[in-house]
């Protein structure tokens, strides 16, 4: 590797490395693994194909104990890596969707995009969007995926991704919001650490190293060469005239506290509560954590999570659902019930136990002194 150094048009190291001659070389996400029947979470998965033309496919992915008389909310998933590097395909994402599906009681849809530099941004938007179309081809129940046709509610979906994937999330907002897709309602957006940036740093920005945000201002023209830079809207939508035309009423925004993208999450959605756009949106931090942590460890990131279930609680009053019903409750209600319960049934037997220890004392002095005998003071 040290001989083909000098040949290096663009190193973005650790993830991918653009050289001289044209050929590329991405240093991660290469792995990809096969759709299957989860043995954790029992949750079942297939590719399909949503693009003939571009041979492009999604996972779809099923949880367990679906009642057939009963549709699912729908969750469309982009999955991240600068544009450049993972697929819908890896371990990473396979194994956060088999989770998520399972805890979250829905039905899924991981759209698998071409990547950049070989194919640069408006690419990555427009595979999503046809894979959009494609589900929407599914409203009436004769589409061409069984799974859709007979589980998927076309009143519940929700638009989520993390990173380059919460950006296209975003963008699929905005074009839904211009261009609608019959039969479809787009109840929410859910951004994971989206990839916004900006020409002029802000926040803990102001503290970072120059050559890592030189390198996020690289990642973005490479993936559009055609950009006017870092406050083109496609990358800092809080520069976005038509912001208020998001075509969704509810946006859910994560960030980390470690995460460099942390700030810029943060601008969008004070953005969206001042452009006029009349949506909730809330926004949820991850106390101690990096940038995509969840997809390290899914089943830490969910119980990460958890200490924000009162956050949440008015966060889907806001939403106007019912906490029963919503996709939050769901997906952390699992695996937090049994926990909850058990706590909270051992703290009220140990209230009553330490109540009526200090108040036997307590009633033999009332019995001997009656309140009506005590003057105030």
């Amino acid at each position: 590797m040290d001989a083909a150094e000098p040949d290096a048009a663009l190193d973005l190291s650790p993830f991918i490395i653009v050289y001289k001659d044209g050929s590329i070389e991405r240093l991660v996400g290469n792995e990809i693994v096969p759709p299957s029947l989860d043995p954790k979470s029992s949750v079942l998965s297939k590719d399909a194909v949503y693009s003939k033309e571009a041979k492009l496919s999604s996972r779809l992915y099923l949880p367990p104990g679906v009642d057939p008389d009963k549709k699912l909310p729908l969750l469309i998933y982009f999955y991240g890596g600068g544009f450049c590097v993972e697929s819908a395909f890896s371990p990473a994402y396979h194994n956060y969707l088999n989770i998520l599906v399972a805890e979250a009681k829905v039905i899924a849809v991981s759209v698998d995009y071409r990547r950049v530099p070989e194919h640069p941004i408006p690419v990555p938007y427009d595979d999503s969007w046809t894979a959009l179309k494609w589900v929407a081809s599914h409203v009436n129940g004769d589409g061409p995926e069984k799974w859709l046709n007979n589980h998927a509610d076309f009143g519940k979906v929700y638009l989520a991704g993390d990173s380059a994937g919460g950006n296209i999330a975003h963008h699929m907002a905005m074009r839904y919001g211009q261009e609608r897709l019959f039969g479809v309602k787009a109840v929410g957006v859910v951004l994971i650490h989206p990839y916004f940036w900006g020409k002029e740093p802000i926040g803990n920005e102001v503290h970072e190293l120059e050559r890592v945000l030189k390198g996020i201002a690289a990642t973005w023209h490479l993936a559009c060469p055609t950009t006017s830079g870092c406050d083109d809207p496609l990358i800092n939508p809080t520069t976005d005239p038509k912001l208020a035309s998001l075509g969704c009423s509810k946006v859910l925004v994560a960030v980390a506290e470690k995460d460099l993208l942390r700030d810029r999450g943060l601008l969008y959605c004070e953005a969206l509560k001042k452009c006029g756009w009349g949506g909730a949106v809330e926004t949820m931090e991850a106390e101690g954590e990096g940038h995509v942590f969840h997809l390290f460890n899914p089943t830490s990131g969910i119980k990460k999570y958890e200490l924000h279930l009162k956050e949440w609680g008015s966060l889907v009053v806001t939403w106007g659902i019912s906490f029963k019903d919503s996709l939050i409750f769901q997906l952390f209600h699992n695996s937090f019930q049994y926990i909850f319960f058990t706590l909270t049934s051992f703290i009220f037997i140990e209230f009553i136990v330490i109540f009526s220890f200090f108040m036997f004392p307590f009633h033999i002095v009332f019995n001997l002194y009656p309140i009506s005998s005590y003057k105030h003071i």
